[in-house]
């Protein structure tokens, strides 16, 4: 496996200079294979990321963003003197994410598997989800499904749910496992089912709160991606969304408004903004590519960052692409300033000692390879 790790090591560059923007100054570069999320957590006084991986190259084959080897590991760095170094690795095959939460003083950490093998690949795969036992990572309870993409924790009237999305509509592949995304509830044991949906290929959950209500955020790829009010003790349909290929939700709340971005892969990412009713467009941040956001509030100063992941079909994808920081102008989302990314995926803030960082995943290089660096930036906005 060191072609794909490196012999484990995270490469750092000491002194680099920013990276086609003043407010990015990359400081690492982690050795990734397809990765698909970054999840940040703090656990016994120690930062944590976790980075769950899509695949790993195969010898010889061709390149492929749907090929490659995804008997793989998640991989879990640990911060230290102001670096990520390797900690452990978790048994992820096909890793698409990870989330970290806990229950009382209870840590866990829900993984999902969207497939598994060498190709022909098997897409029912049960998702583990991890107990900390106050030395390791042990599996916990596994949730059979078919491509999951995400678990997302929330919270509503001292419950506790995970949101776990699945499903894809692509023709000649069996689900044996659930394939419709569904929302599980603590029962003080376990996670039991409690509501399935409609939404046929799942992509991201997002709570938002707005005063006393509470709602549910879906991104859905072929369905329409929605919002449901937590009502009467169950999640109703509250608001969809036009157009498909949702990839992620954020909530912003810039100047105490209350707004949320939608992600779409190849459609407008877009602005919502609640006006007491409902969630009303407000603006248009960009064309296709969106998969993922990370937002950050320092003194009055509101910060977007928005990753692109492909442009292009999934037969022939772009995956050099420029991903964007938008500033809010007091009005508007403001794009300032852009950086490369390559079949990126995900985006997380963290802050460690006086510092602010930004932990950016990319899974693909340009000529369609997996192992390709995800990187560590110091923001300086």
């Amino acid at each position: 496996m060191s072609d794909q790790m490196e012999d484990g090591q995270a490469r750092f560059r000491e002194g680099t200079q920013p990276v086609g923007t003043s407010l990015l100054r990359q400081i690492a570069t982690l050795p990734t294979s397809g990765a698909r999320a970054a999840e940040i957590f703090a656990l016994s006084g120690e930062t944590f990321l976790a980075v769950p991986q899509l695949a790993y190259d195969l010898p010889d084959a061709p390149p492929s963003m749907n090929g490659g080897d995804s008997d793989t590991d998640l991989l879990i760095f640990r911060w230290d003197r102001g670096a990520f170094a390797p900690h452990a690795r978790l048994p992820v095959p096909g890793g698409e994410d990870a989330e970290f939460f806990m229950i009382g003083d209870t840590a866990f950490l829900a993984t999902a598997s969207g497939r598994k093998g060498k190709g022909p690949y098997e897409p029912n795969v049960d998702s583990v989800i991890f107990r900390f036992d106050g030395a390791a990572w042990v599996p916990f309870q596994s949730v059979p499904g078919f491509l999951a993409k995400q678990w997302k924790y929330f919270s509503f009237g001292g419950r506790h749910f995970l949101g776990f999305a699945v499903g894809v509509t692509v023709e000649g592949l069996e689900a044996r496992n659930p394939r419709q995304s569904m929302i599980l509830e603590w029962d003080g044991e376990r996670f039991q089912p409690f509501q399935t949906l409609d939404g046929p290929w799942g992509y991201n959950w997002t709570k938002i709160e707005a005063g006393d209500r509470a709602f549910l955020a879906y991104a859905d790829h072929t369905g329409k991606s929605l919002i449901f009010e937590w009502k009467d003790d169950a999640f109703q349909p509250f608001q969809r969304f036009e157009g498909k290929t949702g990839r992620a939700f954020e909530v912003l709340r810039p100047d105490g408004r209350l707004q949320i971005a939608l992600a779409a892969i190849a459609d407008d990412t877009e602005i919502y903004e609640w006006n007491g009713q409902r969630f009303a467009l407000v603006q248009t941040l960009s064309g296709p590519g969106g998969r993922e956001f990370a937002s950050i509030e320092i003194g009055d100063a509101y910060h977007l960052v928005q990753v692109n992941f492909i442009e292009g079909s999934p037969k022939a994808p772009k995956t050099d692409l420029l991903s964007h920081i938008y500033k809010w102008s007091g009005s508007a989302w403001e794009r300032i300033e852009s950086f490369e990314t390559f079949g990126a995926t995900d985006a997380r803030f963290f802050s460690a000692g006086e510092a602010t960082y930004l932990v950016v995943t990319n899974s693909l290089t340009p000529d369609v390879r997996f192992r390709q660096d995800s990187a560590v930036y110091e923001f300086l906005g």
